[in-house]
């Protein structure tokens, strides 16, 4: 099945240029497809990253038993020692 393509103009540096083609060389494709490739793989890995990330937070908030109560009791506890080492009391 043929791909739908859509022409587009972008400005390249030329250390960028001479990296996508020495790409299109090494896995043997036009400089279009290694530039479709490139794009894919780093949109997979930021959504990977981002998951990874919302994951550790989820793992770490359990290994705490933190939950929205706890969460509040440590957030005003740390507020109230910042207003302390800042010398400022709560208005």
């Amino acid at each position: 099945m043929a791909r739908m393509t859509i022409k587009s103009t972008y400005s390249l540096d030329v250390e960028t240029v001479h990296l996508l083609e020495a790409l299109a060389r090494q896995w043997k494709v036009s400089k279009s497809e290694a530039l479709r490739r490139a794009i894919g793989a780093a949109a997979k890995s930021e959504g990977a990253s981002e998951k990874e990330a919302i994951q550790a937070l989820n793992e770490l908030q359990q290994s705490l038993r933190l939950n929205r109560s706890s969460a509040r009791q440590w957030e005003t506890q740390v507020r109230a020692e910042r207003r302390a080492s800042a010398g400022r009391t709560k208005k």
